[in-house]
């Protein structure tokens, strides 16, 4: 795997090293010892799916607050993606910046999301699905959100016409200071 730290201190994309041939190809996608030998958290303890039917779906920006804070390894496994995260680390040099990068199906990219950091999509495809791997599980009571176009963040998404979003993440306010 090859990591590639991203302008944002601990977030990588990671590009798996693929071994083809003509059968197709086989590469690593997780190694407890090789995330621990790059300083990066080994403890991915839950897996999900998340799966949109139609392109522009926006889902975020979320993220869990301490004790709960997530470590996130995403990947997208069919379609594809512009995947944003958000630093939200107050002592941070990239506090409150943010960095995108498109996951696909076929580019087999993966995006190595830090505790601390707010996560979202936006889908570039229809019938599109992403696979998360999170090292602590989902805690209703420590979920939070940011709005997606808080002008605090001024994320630069694709494509505005026909987004398709959830009541929740619409009734995100705008950044606050308090992140707990």
């Amino acid at each position: 795997m090859v990591f590639t730290e991203t302008k944002l201190k601990g977030a990588f994309i990671i590009e798996p090293e693929l071994h083809e041939d003509t059968r197709g190809f086989f590469a690593l996608s997780w190694s407890r010892t090789v995330f621990a030998n790059q300083g990066l958290d080994s403890e991915l303890t839950e897996c999900n799916i998340s799966f949109s039917r139609q392109k522009g779906t926006l889902r975020g920006m979320h993220y869990q607050a301490a004790p709960h804070a997530q470590t996130k390894l995403v990947r997208c496994t069919r379609g594809a993606i512009y995947d944003v995260i958000i630093d939200l680390r107050p002592a941070s040099a990239t506090f409150k910046r943010w960095t995108s990068v498109e996951l696909t199906e076929s580019n087999h990219l993966m995006l190595y999301v830090p505790k601390d950091f707010a996560h979202g999509f936006q889908t570039l495809e229809d019938r599109t699905e992403v696979f998360y791997q999170m090292s602590t599980p989902y805690s209703p009571e420590s979920g939070r959100g940011l709005r997606w176009d808080d002008p605090a963040f001024g994320i630069e998404w694709p494509e505005w016409t026909g987004v398709i979003m959830n009541e929740r993440d619409q009734a995100y306010t705008d950044f606050g200071t308090d992140l707990s």
